[in-house]
């Protein structure tokens, strides 16, 4: 799975901590999502999409091999 994470808080202009504080979760699992290390759960997903105000699709997309 692949995702415009890092895009999308570059764009905020936020770090991975104030989104990891914003979502709830720590600021390690946004570094693992942003490094393909960790797929995250749907409910993560869906609020981290809601957060950007973006479709799930738009942030996080499955590779060919997926």
């Amino acid at each position: 799975m692949t995702n415009t994470l890092k895009v999308q808080r570059a764009i905020r202009d936020i770090t991975q901590e104030q989104l990891a504080q914003i979502i709830g979760v720590s600021r390690q699992t946004i570094n693992a999502i942003e490094k393909k290390k960790y797929v995250p759960s749907t409910v993560l997903a869906l609020k981290i999409a809601r957060y950007f105000e973006k479709p799930v699709e738009e942030i996080f997309k499955l590779d060919p091999t997926d």
